[in-house]
């Protein structure tokens, strides 16, 4: 069935000589490292900190919300969509880069846990206040605004910070 020829304890057989795809992949070429080399590689391939994103997300969305005002005069549902955004993140990222959520992995998942529900509770919050804080609420444009920040993240992937350059000998 599904080209099995046979089967026995150690190894499936598959026609056609290819590879069991359940046979577990070797370690060969799996090189561990120490503290100072994934220090240098850290410093060769540097990353965003979570703060770097949410910078990057707000002068996007700035951009966003006067584009919007400029062309329809939507730019206050733009921004405030923007700022829906903007603010849980940087509440998610100020919570997770404490030094109480890096003891251990378990303190970490709960902390990301929480941190995250308080996140969606902030934004959804923001959601229902928004007819009562902006006037001439437009949904759309609050919405168009929500939805491009929150893909502002892919930007930060697609764009490398430049590498940290060491003065060491």
């Amino acid at each position: 069935m599904f080209g099995l020829t046979g089967v026995s304890k150690k190894k499936t057989e598959f026609s056609g000589g290819h590879k069991d795809p359940w046979q577990e992949d070797s370690d060969e070429g799996f090189v561990t490292l120490n503290a100072a080399q994934a220090q240098a590689l850290r410093e060769r391939h540097p990353g965003w900190s979570a703060f770097q994103v949410v910078a990057l997300q707000a002068l996007c969305g700035l951009v966003f919300a006067a584009i919007a005002e400029l062309v329809s005069e939507r730019g206050w549902s733009v921004a405030y969509g923007v700022f829906a955004v903007v603010l849980p993140n940087a509440l998610l990222a100020r919570g997770m880069t404490r030094k109480s959520t890096s003891n251990n992995v378990l303190s970490a998942v709960s902390a990301l846990l929480v941190w995250e529900m308080v996140k969606v509770a902030l934004t959804l919050a923001m959601l229902f206040g928004a007819p009562w804080i902006v006037k001439n609420l437009s949904w759309p444009a609050l919405m168009v605004g929500l939805v491009l920040t929150m893909k502002v993240h892919w930007l930060a992937l697609a764009i490398k910070p430049k590498p940290i350059v060491s003065n060491q000998v």
